[in-house]
């Protein structure tokens, strides 16, 4: 059939309606929607007919539908697409036949060859347009049609992509016959490849492509576009097309890949991997800089791809070397993670040729260089990808120290995601080391001194067996140059001084010995001499007659070398190596032994050696990430965490340190923090090795004993914290519990340190479940308080405490008007606390004050009647300290008192029987208070409520009965009635137990009122009661009596606080703190007038008392217990405490602080004010460092912009160039913004003329410098650049000024105040920090009972002298002289008896 037209693909659609020009097919009609349906009919009648040609007649109806397709109903555009499958697949069918043809005609060539590009167009032009519906489909996220309308649009849009698959099997099966007969035998048209291509490109870029549903219309992609390349060159155009997709949607770039990896490796289409990287390696690394899309999606593709082909990525690796140079971050990730695959999966192993093995190293050394890159992402992915390396094994051993080395260093980045990688990294280099399980630093040394000592002894005989192999005739060659030198010298003239001094020997053969050790010694001259004259003395004899030379020159050398190598007959040498030849041919043959053996040495001891580099490594990053625990991001807390879980299965010393540093984590407000501490010990201790059930149990109990050895009692709280949350989830084993039951009561045999963990670790568990001790009470008290308790008090102190879990934690499900569990005052626990406690109280123990503590607590936790059983252990001791002054009175053979005993009078007692009865009191005075205002008070409220709920029933009952149809009205008065009665009953308890403290406890009646002035007296007579430790109980006790009545509290603050200034002992100062600290939480008002003598204590001499008194004025101030004035300034300066344990208290406060709302921003000028003024004693460095760490927590803009205004107005009100320069660098700490900046200028005549001063010039200057460097608006930088003139020109300006003013009066200029050479914070001597006149009682802001104040006479001074004042002084001027108030009116004595040996 002949056809008169060629049908042309077109660039457009448009361009069919146009005429192209002669023989060109043209659209001769577009057909309206509504013709559309009958003329598909027609089509399809045809197509019955004449099969596939049918579309030369009936091409424009399609067309027509093509260009109406939105207007088409979907039905019609379904019907077509079916029949262009139809077609296509009936024309593909027919092909091979048609084109295995050799007699076809040309007519019928082209007419096929019309059918199929116009078969093809509309079928490709038919699926563009389902595409592009659909993806607009999806893209619209609100469908104004409704429910119906939504549904039908998922339907055929899940239609569509059903039918994709198959269409796109349809055309790859087209694409694989040899259509180039069509064309002649030519080469197909670029067009209709681009044609059929083109709607798989546009099916790529619909963005749900990559979803897992999708799998197969990926793949029929993917083969599609493989037939295009391998049987129709088409490897320029996607090389194009490729490239400009993966600019522009970044979805493709794993598609691309893993098709790219399939062409290459099925296909055989490994140049188009080259082709592809070179593409984008010429891409311009400044276009990619600005270009994040594209950017992406290249990074992703390489990224992919070298996961999938790496040996093929890494034969083009070097034409994407050059963006490592580049600004894009994310480039430079993509190639070094190309690299880190190409290492881990192709340059791996011991077996690689030299080449390989330098394209490893080189890739290793680019790796380990962008370790320090300047962007913080591509540093995290580095370490991310050397984790990797190391996990597969890939890391070769000879890079393992400088791999490591710089992980330890990024531990320090600045960068939070940084820090989270190394420490991953670090944890991987430990999980996956080559060394040993083992890497203590302390067991690799022995054993690497060791080999490394064999080493150099087997090379030291290596040495000595290897000299045979320099033979005689070699040693001589190498001397011959400095022979003949000698010998030449024989025959000039003798130089002035030179003497002759050796002679020939009798005979020829003592004559060759002599030359021949003369020649082993290195004196040639001799030598040629000595020779010279032996040559004329002993003509013809041997040695000296072998062949006579031309000259005599020649004729001495002969004659030497015959001597040294030993060939005359007259050579007698004891060089023990110069033995016969046969000899070593012999020694020769085992050499290679100890050679090989010498190589296995060397590498035992790098291999020790690297080991213990690496230990010291990692000991040295478990410093720094033990540090870490603490910081504010979650994310590197559960890695520093996890770290350490690593580290412990390596029996590293310091593991335990950093396990134990976690535990206080436990208490963490955020909840991951806290699981990752809980999941931690699990790891650690939940699950230990054994092969039974006891061997197990075993395991734990003793990891858990070994946390708790010299532990403190905060570590003891966090583990307990943890073991009881273990054993509310039943994670505790019942063996576990069953051993330590056993090693209490000895059924099992264990030390004594044993023993009192498992008492310890029973308590722990007992508050998770309270049960576990509830259940074995009676064993607990038999074994744990027996009469052998006094041999062990700590013991005995341990089963106090873990008794006493019974009383705290009430279950919730008890209900909160349930009564308190407690026990019936002769229960046998109480007798045998009392028992131990007497008995205990007149025997010299250290660890009697904290048994005895921890018992009187327990007593008044539990006992019924707990005031009762105390009185009476109170009566028992006091007894024994009368006895004891009995037995004094009656021993008069010595005169002179003990050391070790305390006198008044005519009577003595030993001093810790004194300190044991001032902690009694002290303990049952304090545990009295809080039994009252906790225990009773509770109890109180509890009946009250029981009371009003029986009364509310009753009347409700009552009303029931009667039927009142106001009765919902009356119960809601009711209830508001008893409401107002429970408020005011809440205040008549609370004033109750207030009037028993205040008038009863201390009442003359009471037993307290007994002891409180033998306390007293020990406080006021620091000289006679000299005893360190009996003055720090004693001022113990005296803050807890002080707790009982603020009346009492009031009379004696002022002795209290004065003791805290002026005792020269550290430990009455710590104890009186704490007591201050508590007195200021019960009394605020009584004790805010004294606050500035608790700061005082922050630049105490003793770093022990510094330290509680931070942590006291941390609790007092973050509870708003003390109102935080300027003196925060002194919590300020424990930052720069030279002890750690100071400085991390200091951290800790200001980081709590900083929580609360702008209270730092607050703080910070009167901070600065007080800190650079050059009284305070804080160094200009210190300064800075202060300042460095408190304006951290600055973080919001406008707080900076007012500090900024702030900070300017203080120059004004400055005095000092000191002063001047504090307030200029702490401006460099702030962060400007645009508005920082114009109050910089707006202020600018504030510190104009300060200018002058370098120092502050030169802040001013960072300030600038940094603002720059962050970038901003053009009117910004503008608006920067005048002020750094008018800096610039008022510094200037200054220093004209100053040089006129020299030059014209002489008056020198004055000169910058001179820094201190002081430490950091000025420690003042005690005895100047406090005069006495400061120690006038400051007037309170507001009293509570004004009466009382005004019946009170005014206050006299009152003059304390200390021991350092009294070596010289009498006995009856020891004793202090106090106001009359604060003298007890009437001293009441223990017992009636001893009141006159008392006072």
């Amino acid at each position: 059939m002949a056809v008169a037209w060629e049908f042309h693909l077109p660039f457009a659609p448009a361009d069919l309606l146009r005429d192209g020009g002669p023989g060109r097919y043209v659209v001769q009609e577009v057909l309206p929607v509504r013709d559309l349906p009958p003329a598909l009919t027609a089509f399809r009648t045809a197509f019955r007919a004449r099969g596939a040609l049918a579309v030369l007649q009936h091409f424009d109806p399609l067309y027509s539908l093509l260009h109406h397709f939105r207007a088409v109903q979907t039905a019609v555009k379904e019907d077509a697409l079916e029949l262009m499958m139809q077609v296509v697949s009936k024309h593909s069918n027919e092909l091979p036949a048609i084109l295995g043809d050799s007699e076809l005609s040309h007519a019928d060539r082209s007419a096929h060859l019309n059918a199929l590009k116009m078969n093809c167009y509309l079928l490709t032009g038919l699926m563009d347009a389902f595409e592009m519906e659909t993806c607009n489909n999806s893209l619209l996220e609100v469908d104004p049609g409704g429910k119906n309308k939504k549904n039908r649009t998922k339907t055929a849009q899940s239609s569509w992509e059903e039918e994709r698959e198959p269409l796109l099997q349809l055309l790859t099966q087209l694409l694989q016959l040899d259509l180039r007969q069509l064309w002649g035998g030519f080469v197909v048209e670029e067009e209709f490849v681009s044609l059929m291509t083109g709607s798989c490109y546009r099916i790529l870029e619909n963005p749900s492509i990559g979803l897992q549903k999708h799998r197969a219309t990926r793949e029929a992609v993917t083969h599609l576009l493989a037939a295009a390349l391998v049987h129709y060159d088409h490897m320029f155009s996607a090389t194009l097309k490729i490239t400009q997709m993966l600019q522009h949607f970044e979805h493709v770039a794993p598609v691309f890949a893993q098709a790219v990896s399939l062409w290459a490796t099925e296909y055989g289409l490994k140049s188009l991997v080259g082709e592809l990287l070179r593409e984008i390696g010429q891409k311009s690394p400044q276009d990619l800089a600005r270009d994040t899309s594209g950017v992406k999606g290249y990074a992703t593709f390489i990224t992919e791809l070298s996961e999938r082909i790496p040996a093929l990525v890494l034969s083009n690796m070097s034409v994407l070397l050059r963006h490592l140079d580049g600004e894009s971050y994310m480039m430079r990730n993509a190639i070094l993670a190309a690299m880190a695959e190409v290492l881990t999966q192709v340059l791996n192993g011991d077996k690689l040729e030299e080449v390989a093995r330098g394209t490893r190293d080189q890739f290793l050394n680019m790796l380990q260089a962008h370790i320090c890159d300047i962007n913080g992402f591509v540093r995290s992915r580095v370490l991310q990808l050397f984790t990797r390396i190391v996990q597969r094994k890939a890391l070769p051993l000879t890079q393992f120290q400088s791999v490591v080395s710089l992980a330890v260093g990024r531990l320090k980045d600045k960068s939070v995601v940084v820090v989270k990688n190394a420490i991953q990294l670090l944890a991987a280099f430990l999980s996956n080391n080559p060394f040993s399980c083992k890497l203590s630093c302390a067991d690799l040394a022995e054993p690497l001194k060791k080999e490394t000592q064999k080493l150099q002894e087997m090379r030291d005989h290596g040495r000595s067996t290897a000299a045979p192999a320099i033979t005689p005739e070699e040693e001589w060659e190498a001397m011959l140059p400095e022979v003949r030198a000698a010998t030449q010298q024989l025959f000039q003239p003798p130089q002035e001084g030179e003497e002759e001094v050796l002679e020939v020997e009798e005979t020829a053969e003592s004559t060759s010995e002599q030359i021949t050790g003369l020649l082993r010694k290195l004196n040639y001259k001799s030598a040629a001499r000595l020779t010279q004259k032996a040559l004329c003395r002993f003509q013809g004899k041997e040695p000296f007659s072998g062949p006579t030379e031309d000259n005599e020159e020649a004729t001495i050398l002969g004659v030497l070398k015959r001597l040294y190598t030993g060939s005359c007959p007259g050579e007698n040498s004891e060089d023990p190596p110069r033995g016969n030849s046969s000899l070593n041919t012999e020694e020769v043959v085992p050499e290679e032994q100890p050679q090989s053996e010498l190589v296995k040495q060397e590498m035992l001891v790098q291999y020790l050696q690297d080991a213990y580099d690496f230990s010291v490594k990692i000991t040295e990053a478990l410093s720094l990430i033990s540090r870490m625990m603490y910081e504010n991001s979650v994310s590197v807390v559960q890695e520093a965490i996890e770290f350490f879980v690593t580290v412990s299965k390596f029996s590293v010393p310091q593991a335990l340190l950093g396990v134990r540093r976690m535990l206080p984590l436990i208490w963490s407000k955020e909840p991951a923090v806290k699981e990752a501490v809980l999941n931690a010990y699990r790891r650690l201790y939940l699950n230990p090795t054994g092969d039974s059930e006891r061997a197990r149990a075993q395991s734990l109990v003793h990891s858990l004993s070994l946390i708790m050895v010299d532990a403190s009692l905060g570590t003891i709280q966090c583990l307990e914290e943890i073991i009881s949350e273990f054993v509310q989830k039943d994670e505790v084993k019942p063996a576990v519990i069953q051993l330590l039951w056993e090693r209490f009561t000895e059924k099992s045999q264990c030390s004594s340190l044993e023993r009192r963990a498992a008492v310890m670790l029973l308590g722990m568990m007992a508050r998770g479940k309270p049960e576990i001790v509830g259940s074995n009470l009676d064993v607990l008290v038999t074994v744990g308080l027996s009469e052998k308790a006094c041999e062990d008090y700590r013991l005995a102190q341990e089963v106090c405490n873990a008794i006493s879990k019974l009383a705290s934690n009430p279950k919730p499900a008890q209900g909160k008007n349930k009564a308190p569990f407690r026990l019936p005052q002769n229960h046998m626990l109480f007798g045998c606390l009392s028992e131990t406690v007497s008995k205990g109280f007149a025997q010299r123990s250290g660890h009697w004050i904290p048994f005895m503590e921890a018992a009187v607590m327990l007593i008044y936790q539990l006992a019924e009647g707990a005031e009762e059983i105390c009185a009476q252990i109170l009566q028992d001791c006091s007894r024994q300290a009368l006895e004891k002054l009995q037995e004094a009175d009656g021993q008069k053979a010595d005169p002179a008192v003990s050391p070790s005993r305390v006198s008044d009078g005519d009577s003595s007692l030993p001093t810790f029987l004194l300190m044991h009865l001032v902690s009694l009191v002290g303990q049952v005075a304090l545990q009295q208070v809080a039994y009252l205002e906790v225990s009773v008070s509770a109890e109180l409220r509890r009946r009250r409520i029981l009371r009003e709920e029986e009364k509310t029933k009753k009347h409700s009952d009552s009303s029931t009965k009667k039927q009142r149809p106001q009765s919902t009205g009356n119960e809601t008065t009711m209830e508001e009635e008893l409401g107002l009665v429970g408020a005011s009953a809440d205040d008549t308890e609370a004033e109750l137990i207030r009037s028993i403290c205040e008038t009863e406890l201390l009442d003359e009646k009471h037993l307290f009122s007994a002891f409180v002035p033998l306390v007293l007296k020990i406080c006021n007579n620091p000289g006679l009661y000299s005893d360190p430790a009996l003055s720090a109980a004693a001022a113990l006790a005296l803050g807890k009596v002080c707790m009982i009545s603020s009346e009492f509290c009031d009379s004696h603050l002022r002795l209290l606080f004065t003791m805290m200034e002026k005792s020269t002992l550290p430990g009455v100062r710590s104890n009186l703190v704490i007591a201050a600290g508590d007195l200021a939480i019960r009394f605020p008002n009584l004790v805010e007038p004294w606050t500035s003598h608790l700061y005082a204590r922050l630049r105490d001499p003793c770093p022990s008392v510094r330290q509680t008194a931070g942590l006291v004025m941390t609790h007092l101030i973050l509870k708003d217990m003390v109102k935080v004035k300027g003196q925060v300034s002194e919590m300020a300066t424990l930052l720069i405490d030279p002890e750690e344990a100071i400085m991390g208290v200091a951290q800790n406060f200001f980081s709590e602080l900083s929580s609360k709302d702008n209270a730092i921003y607050n703080l910070l000028p009167d901070i600065i004010s007080r800190l650079s003024d050059p009284n305070c004693g804080v160094e200009e460095e210190s300064f800075h460092v202060i300042m460095r760490h408190l304006f951290s927590y600055i973080t919001k803009d406008k707080q900076t912009e007012s500090l900024v205004e702030k900070l300017c107005q203080r120059f004004r009100t400055a005095r000092t160039e000191r002063q001047y320069r504090d307030l200029a660098h702490c401006l460099t700490l702030l962060a400007l913004s645009e508005r920082g900046l114009r109050k910089l200028q707006d202020n600018f005549d504030c510190f104009a003329d300060k200018l002058q001063d370098p120092a502050v010039y030169s802040c001013f200057q960072t300030v600038m410098a940094r603002f720059r460097r962050a970038g901003g608006k053009p009117e910004t930088k503008v608006l920067a650049e005048e002020l750094e003139q008018k800096l610039a020109a008022s510094h200037n300006r200054g220093l004209d000024s100053a040089e006129t003013c020299q030059e014209g009066s002489g008056t020198p200029m004055p000169e910058p105040a001179k820094r201190k050479t002081t430490g950091g914070s000025c420690r003042h001597p005690l005895n100047t920090v406090n005069r006495d006149e400061d120690f006038v009682t400051p007037k309170p802001r507001n009293l509570r009972n004004p009466k009382r104040a005004q019946k009170r006479p005014p206050c006299k001074k009152a003059i304390i002298t200390f021991s350092s004042d009294e070596e010289n002084s009498s006995e009856d001027e020891l004793s202090a002289e106090l106001r009359e108030e604060e003298t007890p009116t009437k001293t009441t004595p223990i017992t009636r008896s001893s009141a006159r040996r008392l006072r």
